[in-house]
C-alpha cells in the first residue's frame, strides 16, 4: 500500500478527531491500495512548526491541514509544492475550478495553486434581540453601517444606578492571533485592503486604513460603547452568552456553542461597512509536500479530492460549524436540509463573496507580530492611531523589502 502521512492540527482526542477517522476509513475502504495515517498534532501553530521540522528533517508529511496564511512561510521554506502541478485530467481541472473564488484568492501565488481550501471559516456580527428589544430596537433588524451600529450600540449599553457600564454596546476582540484578523475586516469595510496578493507590501498609513483604527478606537474614546483597551477572544462568547455585550465581532465556529447556551434569542448577521460591508476569511487548507515521494504525492491528490468532495465538505460542515467552500456542497440534499434547519449558516455563506483574504506576507509571524502590536498600542492608547500604524508600516517595510 501507498502510506499518505497527514497532519491535522487538533489535540489528540475530542470529537473532531472521530470525524476525520471515519473519512479515512471511508476513502480506505474505496482506495484498498493507500493507507492514510492521521497526525494529530496539536493547534496550527504547532502542527507548523512540527510539519516544517518534518520537511528539513527529510521525513515531510505527505499532506497537511495548515493555515490560509502560512502560504508564503511555506513557499519561502520549498517545503510545497503546488496543487496545480497535479491536475491533469479535465476531472481534476472541473474539481479545482469549482472552490468559491474569494477563498482560492489565499491559495493562488505566481500563477500556481498551491493549496485547496477545507475547514474554512469567516467572521460574523452576533446579536441579542433580547437587548434590542429593551433599548425599544427592532430586534429583527441588525446594523447595516458604521453609523447604524455605533447609533445601536449606543441604545443597548446599560449603565447601573452608580453610572458603571453593565453591558456594552459592542465587543471587537482585539488581543494577538485575533486583532489582525478582524482589522482586516474593518479596512475592508473602509473599501482598502491591507496587504497586495503578492504577500510583500503593505499599505498601512493609506488614510482610509488609518480611519479604519481610529473608528475602532473611537469606539470606546469617543462613543463609550466598547470595552476599554483590549477585548479579549476567548471571552468573547462567555461574555455574549452573559450579556456583558449585546453585539460581538466572533468567528461562524462559536454559533453552535452559543446556541446551546445562550438563554435570550440572538441573530447572526453579516458585517456592516462605510464603503461597503464586507468580512475576512480565516481558516485551513489542504497542502502537498514537496519531497513526499512521488506515489505518496498522487494519493494524496486523490485524498485531498475526497475530503473536498461536495458530499464530504457538506457532512464537514454539519458536523463542526466551518463553511463549506464550495458552492456544490450548498447544493446537496444534507447541508439543504441542515440549512433549513439552521438558517443562520447562510450567512456566512452569503458573506463570502464580499469577504476578503486573512493578512497574509512573506515572514509572516513577523509582519504579523508588528502589526498586532500597533494595534494593541492604538487600543491601549499607548500611541494614536496614525502613529501606531506609521511605525509599523516602516517596520515591514524593512522586513518585506529583499521580498520585491
Amino acid at each position: 500500500k501507498t502510506q499518505v502521512t497527514f497532519f491535522y492540527p487538533v489535540q489528540v482526542g475530542g470529537p473532531l478527531t472521530k470525524v476525520i477517522d471515519g473519512y479515512v476509513a471511508k476513502f480506505e475502504a474505496a482506495n484498498p491500495d493507500i493507507k492514510v495515517v492521521p497526525v494529530y498534532s496539536g493547534n496550527y501553530l504547532d502542527t507548523t512548526t512540527k510539519a516544517l521540522t518534518a520537511a528539513k528533517s527529510g521525513t515531510p508529511p505527505t499532506v497537511a491541514v495548515l493555515l490560509a496564511t502560512d502560504i508564503f512561510t511555506l513557499i519561502d521554506e520549498d517545503v510545497v509544492q503546488p496543487i496545480s502541478d497535479f491536475v491533469k485530467t479535465p476531472e481534476d481541472k472541473a474539481w479545482l475550478a469549482g472552490f468559491m473564488p474569494a477563498y482560492m484568492a489565499s491559495a493562488r501565488v505566481d500563477g500556481h495553486v498551491w493549496a485547496v481550501p477545507f475547514q474554512r471559516s469567516t467572521a460574523v456580527l452576533y446579536w441579542n434581540k433580547k437587548a434590542f428589544a429593551e433599548a425599544w430596537l427592532d430586534p429583527k433588524k441588525y446594523p447595516k453601517t458604521w453609523d447604524e451600529m455605533v447609533a445601536y450600540g449606543k441604545a443597548v449599553t446599560k449603565k447601573d444606578a452608580s453610572g458603571r457600564v453593565v453591558r456594552w454596546g459592542v465587543g471587537i476582540p482585539g488581543n494577538v492571533g485575533s486583532a489582525q484578523w478582524l482589522f482586516g475586516a474593518l479596512a475592508a469595510q473602509n473599501g482598502v485592503r491591507l496587504m497586495n496578493d503578492a504577500g510583500n507590501k503593505t499599505d498601512l498609513t493609506n488614510p482610509k486604513v488609518v480611519e479604519a483604527l481610529k473608528f475602532w478606537v473611537d469606539l470606546n474614546k469617543v462613543h463609550g460603547i466598547h470595552p476599554p483597551g483590549i477585548q479579549e477572544w476567548g471571552t468573547t462568547p462567555s461574555d455574549f452568552l452573559e450579556e456583558r455585550i449585546a453585539m460581538i465581532w466572533t468567528t461562524t465556529g462559536n454559533l453552535t456553542n452559543l446556541q446551546a447556551n445562550a438563554k435570550f434569542d440572538f441573530g447572526l448577521a453579516p458585517y456592516p461597512g462605510k464603503v461597503t460591508p464586507a468580512s475576512v476569511l480565516g481558516g485551513g487548507n489542504l497542502y502537498i509536500f514537496k519531497k513526499a515521494p512521488a506515489a505518496e504525492k498522487e494519493a494524496a491528490l486523490k485524498f485531498i479530492k475526497f475530503l473536498t468532495s461536495d458530499e464530504i465538505l457538506a457532512d464537514w460542515s454539519i458536523a463542526t460549524g466551518y463553511v463549506a467552500p464550495r458552492d456544490g456542497a450548498w447544493n446537496t440534499a444534507a447541508l439543504k436540509a441542515h440549512a433549513a434547519k439552521v438558517p443562520d449558516i447562510l450567512v456566512a455563506r452569503d458573506q463570502i463573496p464580499v469577504s476578503v483574504p486573512e493578512w497574509s506576507t512573506h515572514e509572516n509571524a513577523r509582519t504579523g507580530k508588528v502589526l498586532n502590536d500597533a494595534l494593541a498600542a492604538a487600543l491601549t492608547g499607548t500611541k494614536t492611531p496614525e502613529k501606531a500604524l506609521a511605525d509599523a508600516q516602516a517596520e515591514i517595510e524593512r522586513i518585506l523589502k529583499p521580498y520585491r
